[in-house]
């Protein structure tokens, strides 16, 4: 190691301008191509830009396809063929494959003799027949699972392809579509507002045409109604301008006792000023939130586990926590929140 920081002693006193004024021009030309800067790695660079120029020939003129065309054509025809390492005789190798007897005589000790009546009645049989026969005597690996089950489970011959069919998939059943939601938004707007003592259940589910200016007219009317005990706007495209409406309700309403406006576009900030609001609520027992076009936040769960701990009036809450401690806090606050409930309807 010594020998080594000596050897590197004599260079630390060099003068590199001197050395670059002693070189010729033909030395700082070739010192200039190894410090010139390339990248082959980059993609956005053509190919010729990729590394330096290496050739000192100048071109002999433009690209002619043609011409290189048929010089690469008279090039591979001039070229001799290669011999073959082995060449071929065409006399064949080995021996023929010959298939062996599939058949095999049954040892007489392994014979079954059956009575005739069984023997005619399995001669007759159909293939549907022998499948159901295979599943009664337990062996399921010669058919399908459905082929057996269905030959267990039923007291008749269902199955009528035979053990050798095709396995084919259950018939689809086809789900008719739900109907659409019949409420009629504007004559439920003008109940609310008229604080109708018949309207008690609201929904507005899955009606994705309601403009933002009606459900804010609607969180509007719901702070003065006293009737209305159920609101849910699921699926209504509600989003943070609805969401602060939503809490400016809360925060006046005294008769509603759930709230469902699950699947909808609310971001974090809408949805921290709806469970802010929730301090500020007494009555309210339901709130369901889950399934925004976003994911909430850290933030905002901590928010949700202080408001329920908070707000005893909370007994039910749809949301799934992604969080371990505020999801632990909040189903502690719930169980306590129904215990609590519990306690004042025995009184």
């Amino acid at each position: 190691m010594t020998s080594y920081r000596q050897e590197l002693e004599k260079y630390r006193d060099i003068d590199e301008d001197k050395i670059l004024r002693e070189l010729s021009a033909e030395e700082l030309a070739q010192l200039d191509t190894e410090l010139l800067e390339m990248d082959p790695e980059n993609v956005l660079l053509p190919a010729g830009l990729r590394q330096r120029d290496q050739t000192q020939k100048s071109p002999t003129g433009p690209l002619d396809r043609e011409a290189l065309l048929q010089h690469l054509e008279k090039q591979a025809l001039e070229a001799g063929e290669r011999d073959d390492l082995v060449p071929f005789t065409g006399e064949k190798k080995g021996k023929p494959f010959v298939p062996k007897n599939p058949t095999r005589e049954i040892p007489r000790e392994e014979q079954i003799t059956l009575e005739p009546e069984l023997e005619e009645a399995l001669a007759n049989a159909t293939e549907a027949e022998m499948c159901d026969i295979a599943a009664i005597l337990g062996m399921y690996t010669l058919m399908s699972n459905k082929q057996y089950y269905d030959a267990i489970c039923s007291g008749t011959i269902t199955n009528t392809e035979g053990i050798n069919s095709v396995v084919k998939p259950d018939k689809y059943k086809p789900v008719p579509d739900e109907p659409p939601n019949p409420t009629n938004v504007e004559e439920t707007l003008q109940q609310i507002q008229a604080n109708d003592g018949a309207l008690e259940d609201v929904n507005l589910n899955n009606i994705k045409d309601i403009p933002i200016s009606t459900l804010k007219a609607i969180c509007e009317a719901m702070k003065t109604n006293t009737h209305v005990k159920k609101l849910s706007l699921v699926a209504t495209r509600s989003n943070d301008p609805v969401a602060s409406a939503v809490a400016e309700m809360l925060m006046e309403n005294k008769t509603l006792q759930s709230l469902n406006i699950e699947s909808n576009f609310i971001t974090s900030t809408g949805m921290m000023s709806i469970i802010k609001a929730m301090y500020h609520n007494t009555t309210l027992s339901e709130l369901k939130v889950d399934n925004q076009c976003q994911r909430l936040g850290d933030t905002v769960e901590m928010e949700m586990a202080t408001m329920l701990e908070q707000c005893p009036s909370v007994v039910r809450f749809g949301y799934h926590f992604t969080q371990q401690g505020p999801r632990a806090r909040a189903a502690i606050a719930i169980t306590n929140n129904n215990e609590l409930r519990r306690k004042q309807k025995k009184t």
